[in-house]
């Protein structure tokens, strides 16, 4: 593989924070996914991403789901991989899906807002990738 082709590959399946809010900014025909646990996207969120954690990704739970739409997963960031495991199984299940570079953690580090809540428990895995 050239060096061409290797980073148009990578930009046909990752996308960043500026992108991703670019795009949306533009009304693009897009879908946040936090692929990660139902407590970790309760505590907080990127603004319109739908909870679908990787864990429950199956013909039955994306069933509802718009086929005509790009998919972005995301996680935690780069100590994470639900965002990875999340993309693979969306695109098994044959959706358009990229991944968010740096998920959550680079998305606030450039400065765009979440969505914040109160709900995550004592008992709640340490790690949101579970």
């Amino acid at each position: 593989m050239d060096q061409i082709s290797h980073y148009a590959s990578k930009l046909a399946y990752e996308i960043d924070a500026a992108d991703l809010y670019a795009a949306q900014q533009e009304g693009q025909h897009l879908v946040v996914i936090d692929a990660r646990n139902a407590q970790a996207y309760a505590a907080e969120h990127i603004p319109g991403a739908l909870s679908l954690p990787h864990r429950s990704m199956d013909a039955t739970s994306t069933a509802g789901l718009d086929r005509a739409a790009l998919y972005v997963s995301y996680c935690d960031g780069i100590g994470c991989n639900a965002s990875t495991k999340g993309a693979l199984k969306l695109a098994q299940l044959g959706f358009t899906v990229k991944e968010l570079i740096g998920g959550l953690d680079w998305w606030k580090r450039d400065g765009y807002r979440t969505v914040l809540g109160s709900s995550t428990t004592a008992d709640s895995p340490s790690c949101a990738c579970n």
